[in-house]
């Protein structure tokens, strides 16, 4: 059985940050996905390494596992170790933070990488109980052969993101309609049920959206809260009036009150991003307002102005 490298099938570094590995994945998503590459079997195997390696290198906590035992499995091999021979004890007696060749008890790994890998997993972590024994898998025929899950990047705009939308999918010649819910975000996961590849045991896999939503220049958003500016000339700052707002779903207008300050925020309940959960309620979108201080003046503006300053000031 051979090592599988995760570093070297996604082709980064192994100190690649979070941001590379998840870089790197999409573009090699893009390139052998089975929607790009129809019939196309090498594509298709490659396609499941790409996802394998992701799943482990972008988990922190399956990325530290699998540095920790790979070092040390990849040594073995090259030292000449036989196949099916790999000395748990050794490992664990020699892995970082043992004392006098205790053993480090990482749980049930069987757990930890959750099935439906390839025969290098099912081999190296599979059969691996607490304490680094090597036992029976207690897992059930359908659970050893079930299928893994693919990812698949999708990128929507901002107006899709507030709005929602869909997306085709192709699978197995098939065409699927994929809705993308009011409130996805960069980051979040649109499972479609048998959408993926067909896995070893000729089921077709689940697969994953994985949304990246390009942003509107005018809303920073954080949460389900937007957050926009607005400029008023100053004499509505001083006397009060009215003033175009953009929101996501359109403009409104917006009350100013007399004496407003430049820097003032003001709160349009509920004209914020939808809730991902609950499309129905919507955040908040807060309105700093940024005053526009006139920069010539005719000679009867100026008079004027001399004069308010005087009264003021007097």
């Amino acid at each position: 059985m051979e090592y599988r490298d995760y570093y070297k099938i996604l082709g980064v570094e192994r100190k690649a940050t979070e941001a590379d590995i998840k870089k790197a994945y999409r573009k090699l998503a893009l390139k052998f996905h089975p929607d790009r590459n129809p019939g196309n079997k090498a594509a298709e195997e490659k396609f499941k390494e790409i996802n394998e390696a992701y799943q482990v290198l972008s988990d922190p906590s399956k990325r530290s596992r699998y540095d920790l035992l790979g070092e040390s499995y990849s040594r073995w091999q090259q030292g000449g170790g036989g196949q099916g021979n790999f000395n748990w004890e050794d490992w664990f007696s020699q892995a970082p933070g043992s004392r006098g060749g205790s053993r480090v008890d990482v749980g049930n790994l069987d757990d930890l990488f959750g099935g439906g890998f390839s025969d290098f997993f099912e081999t190296i972590f599979g059969g691996m109980g607490r304490g680094g024994e090597r036992t029976r898998s207690r897992r059930s025929p359908a659970a050893r052969t079930a299928p893994m899950n693919y990812q698949q990047p999708v990128t929507i705009d901002f107006q899709e993101a507030y709005r929602g939308t869909e997306r085709p999918v192709q699978t197995d010649g098939r065409r699927l309609e994929v809705k993308i819910p009011a409130g996805a975000r960069t980051g979040t996961k649109v499972r479609v049920p048998g959408g993926g590849p067909a896995g070893p045991d000729g089921r077709n896999t689940d697969l994953f959206l994985l949304i990246e939503v390009t942003p509107d220049p005018r809303f920073e958003q954080k949460g389900d809260d937007l957050y926009t500016e607005a400029t008023i000339d100053l004499h509505k700052a001083v006397l009060g009036g009215q003033a175009n707002v953009s929101t996501p779903g359109g403009n409104v207008l917006l009350t100013i009150p007399p004496g407003t300050q430049p820097g003032q925020v003001f709160r349009l309940a509920g004209r914020g991003m939808p809730y991902l959960k609950s499309p129905q309620k919507q955040g908040d979108l807060f309105v700093k307002v940024k005053v526009q201080i006139p920069r010539q003046l005719t000679a009867q503006q100026r008079s004027l102005f001399e004069e308010f300053t005087r009264s003021i000031t007097s």
